[in-house]
């Protein structure tokens, strides 16, 4: 397989370019560095910020010939503008999964949270017919569910959206010092 994951050097995506690796995959990342470590891992790295248009011609080079995309990198915060979160997280995952449909990319693994589904409402029971909320309590959710929809609206490639909720471990940023 010849993978592409977005966010290859954050949190997530390291232990899964890593584990993509261990298994004898070619892997391929794009992200804002040069990431000389992944590099001399036999990662191809590509340097983009998937947040602006200038993005759009680094990933088609980076899309040719491969079979999954793996769309890790995000805005994930608490805090902060929504047009931060809706650059980062919706028009970077449009201009990530339009890369992909025209490189022939026949799938797509999309890393969401279970967060799209948290609005100003109660829940029980909750699973994945669960509605999405008509208000979110914050940028990072909302933008998080419009892109989902985007992914998961797509023809022509097949797509899943993962919901992993609070993930952490050695090397974690943020929760562990």
């Amino acid at each position: 397989m010849i993978a592409l994951v977005t966010g290859g050097n954050g949190f997530v995506g390291r232990y899964l370019v890593e584990q993509l690796l261990t298994r004898g995959d070619h892997v391929r990342v794009v992200g804002r560095g040069e990431y000389p470590e992944l590099q001399a891992l036999g990662v191809e790295t590509f340097r983009a910020d998937l947040a602006t248009p200038e993005a759009a011609p680094v990933l088609a080079r980076a899309m040719r010939g491969v079979t999954t995309v793996f769309h890790v990198a995000a805005k994930a915060s608490l805090w902060g503008r929504y047009d931060d979160f809706y650059q980062a997280n919706v028009s970077a995952t449009q201009r990530v999964v339009k890369a992909a449909i025209r490189a022939g990319v026949p799938k797509f693994v999309y890393t969401s949270t279970p967060s799209v589904v948290i609005g100003m409402e109660d829940l029980h029971g909750v699973d994945e017919q669960t509605p999405y909320p008509i208000r979110y309590l914050a940028p990072y959710p909302q933008t998080k569910a419009i892109a989902e929809r985007y992914v998961l609206a797509q023809t022509g490639i097949a797509t899943v959206a993962l919901r992993p909720h609070l993930i952490w471990g050695p090397r974690d940023p943020h929760i562990l010092p």
